[in-house]
């Protein structure tokens, strides 16, 4: 999946036939289907986050000899000026869950913690979008897979590791979400883990806040504080509880 902002011109620059320059947060599309022009496809393939290009397809590589009435007409070059602004490569994740249950618990776990955290990325990418529904979703979609049995200490201790971002993850975005009660459960999970996560500690202390639970708030921050004193957002929250 990318997120790209393009512009397609007909004739030398000069006539614009489609656009998402004036989106302020471009959607993510995948390639193969939301983005079918072959000629753009294999562009983007060759382009890196952040790379702008600008690229001329002959008919072969866009539209070809029919054309789109009534924007393009038949046997058209058409011109993309486009920026990659973020790629998640999601062809992974795609093939692992077409897979059956008992297919996902053979793979190593190597390639299961590879999906969960490309699948964290895309909630990141939410997150931040502020689509945080789609985030938390995405959160808990990674969180399932990591539900498998581990043939050892190291084992466990990996899928722990993931796990814990997800719950800090979660925590946050049901904060965002006004849902501070599921904030507080995921902040405790993840303490549970690391009693002695002081991002965990604040989330918790955020949510109790949040729902009045004043007492209970002051103890997970000023444990929080403890483990990093000169933390502004520990600082300030305390700030908002006194």
């Amino acid at each position: 999946g990318c997120t790209v902002r393009y512009s397609g011109y007909l004739g030398n620059w000069n006539k614009l036939f489609c656009s998402n320059g004036n989106s302020k947060y471009p959607r993510l599309m995948k390639l193969g289907k939301d983005i079918t022009l072959w000629g753009l496809e294999i562009g983007l393939l060759s382009m890196t986050k952040g790379e702008a290009a600008l690229f001329v397809l002959t008919p072969e590589y866009a539209y070809g000899q029919r054309g789109c009435p009534p924007s393009i007409p038949p046997n058209t070059t058409v011109l993309f000026k486009v920026e990659v602004l973020d790629f998640i490569d999601s062809e992974e994740c795609d093939t692992f869950f077409e897979l059956t249950c008992e297919q996902r618990d053979r793979l190593p776990l190597e390639k299961v913690l590879k999906v969960a955290a490309t699948e964290r990325e895309f909630g990141n990418y939410f997150f931040y979008k502020q689509c945080f529904k789609i985030a938390k979703d995405r959160y808990k979609r990674a969180l399932s897979i990591l539900g498998r049995s581990s043939s050892g200490k190291a084992e466990q201790s990996q899928i722990n590791a993931s796990k814990l971002l997800l719950f800090l993850n979660l925590s946050l975005t049901y904060l965002k979400l006004e849902r501070a009660d599921r904030a507080l459960k995921y902040g405790e999970l993840a303490l549970e883990m690391d009693q002695g996560n002081a991002k965990a500690l604040f989330r918790c202390g955020q949510a109790c806040l949040y729902m009045r639970e004043y007492s209970k708030s002051r103890d997970y921050l000023a444990r929080a504080q403890c483990i990093q004193p000169f933390n502004r957002d520990i600082n300030n929250e305390l700030k908002k509880l006194a």
